[in-house]
């Protein structure tokens, strides 16, 4: 217990040894691109200016993306994440200033650009090693977080074996406090808890009771008030079906979000400049491909090259989404809307090629150009199916919390196409959930890669 004094302290420093790295890395990681690409000479006077710049705004932008808050019990991607936001924010912002000083010309886009690569890995494998040394310390009781929980024995059980199965955090479980009744006097409650924590055998206080216990909350509160013990609540909330569930503060109340599309204002920034550049790479590339489909469906047989229909965006509301046209013109009765199923007759024969190809949904990058879909995304469905839907398949209408795509995790795991039983429609659902839940720049890449790889062909492509 002597030495808890002394590593509070020494972690008190790690933000400083963090800074200082960080400055090693950049400046390392600029000598290195002038080794690779011996164009851009640190030696000259203009190059070693940018590296001062570039080690100041680091100390600026730096803590602005939480890079040296405490990362213990966040995942690795969302490290990776701050990362990437804060290096590229770095590097965009040295280059506006080059812009407005005029002074781009006088440095090599070569060794900028391998400066940016290597900056981003070196920055990444420094986090990583670190991560790999407090994991192995922590494995051997350094560098631990010891927790006492008040909470009813089951729901501790729980938390104390997800935080044993995640041992890698350094959160271990000390005691465990039953909620206890309101005693008679206020010095005794929770007495032998604030005996606990003063004697050193916790460092935090998790109460772990559901969301109608607050006066527990209170109590345990009021126990802990000369103590200087981190005291944190988790809610019970079990019970309930979530989506990116996560803690907020809106105008200092403490707002808890039970489903939400999980993307913060930068999340969609990335995702909306993602979406833009493959759209204009893709329909430039296949752009002739187009041309040609296009003339294929106006010789195929008489109506419009394109075909328009309504349906459901972001939030519910109603965007045109285009495709070729691959039946021939037909009309249906008003709020009625038949899919398209196997050797369906209203098929032309090139448009029949062109659903079990996927070719059809080309136009539909000029959706995304237009902000009404993204790339990938849950799948637009006609306003005719939402109506039925909703009311059969349980948090439907929640697949609408993000843009819908041109490709998704539904379409990828082989969930597309006619929906004719309830189960696949729920299939699909839960795929889209999934996706809307674990979203991440990577998992979009991943996304599209599979769609190409695996092609846009499928059992369920007509």
């Amino acid at each position: 217990m002597r030495y808890r004094g002394v590593l509070r302290e020494y972690a008190a420093l790690w933000p400083v040894m963090l800074r200082v790295g960080d400055v090693l890395i950049v400046v390392l990681s600029g000598w290195l691109a002038s080794v690779i690409y011996p164009k851009g000479m640190l030696t000259l006077p203009g190059y070693i200016l940018g590296m001062v710049l570039a080690v100041l705004l680091c100390q600026v932008l730096f803590p602005a993306f939480g890079m040296y808050r405490a990362w213990r019990g966040v995942s690795f991607g969302e490290e990776i994440r701050a990362i990437t936001l804060a290096w590229t924010t770095t590097l965009v912002t040295l280059t506006f200033f080059a812009f407005i000083t005029k002074t781009g010309p006088d440095f090599s886009r070569g060794w900028f650009m391998i400066w940016l690569v290597v900056g981003w890995i070196t920055l990444v494998a420094g986090r990583f090693s670190l991560r790999l040394a407090l994991r192995k310390l922590r494995r051997h009781g350094f560098n631990q977080r010891r927790i006492a929980i008040v909470g009813d024995q089951a729901k501790a059980a729980e938390v104390a074996e997800k935080l044993a199965d995640e041992s890698w955090t350094g959160l271990v479980v000390s005691a465990v406090f039953p909620p206890l009744p309101s005693p008679t006097s206020a010095a005794d409650d929770f007495a032998e808890l604030l005996a606990f924590v003063q004697g050193g055998g916790a460092d935090q206080v998790w109460i772990v009771v559901p969301l109608r216990d607050e006066q527990t909350i209170h109590r345990v509160q009021f126990a802990l008030r000369h103590s200087t013990a981190d005291v944190r609540y988790v809610p019970d909330i079990s019970g309930f079906k979530l989506l990116n569930q996560s803690i907020d503060e809106v105008a200092g109340l403490p707002v808890i979000s039970l489903s939400s599309s999980g993307m913060d204002s930068v999340d969609i920034l990335v995702k909306a400049i993602e979406d833009r550049l493959l759209a204009v790479l893709i329909l430039t590339l296949l752009g002739p491909l187009m041309i040609a489909i296009a003339l294929g469906v106006k010789l195929s047989s008489p109506g419009p090259i394109l075909f328009r229909q309504l349906r459901s965006g972001i939030g519910g509301e109603t965007i045109t989404v285009l495709k070729f046209r691959s039946m021939v013109v037909h009309a249906e009765a008003s709020g009625q809307l038949t899919q398209a199923r196997h050797n369906d007759p209203r098929l032309t024969p090139f448009g029949a090629f062109l659903r079990r190809t996927s070719l059809d949904e080309l136009p539909q990058f000029f959706n995304v150009l237009t902000g009404e879909m993204s790339i990938v995304g849950p799948r637009p469905h006609a306003i005719e199916h939402n109506e039925q839907y909703k009311l059969l398949v349980d948090r439907y209408m929640a697949r609408h919390k993000i843009k819908p795509g041109i490709t998704g995790w539904a379409q990828v795991n082989g969930f597309r196409g006619e929906t004719d039983t309830l189960e696949k429609m729920q299939n699909r659902v839960e795929c889209d959930l999934y996706y809307i839940e674990h979203w991440s720049i990577w998992f979009d890449l991943k996304i599209i890669a599979q769609t190409i790889v695996r092609g846009f062909q499928g059992p369920n492509a007509y």
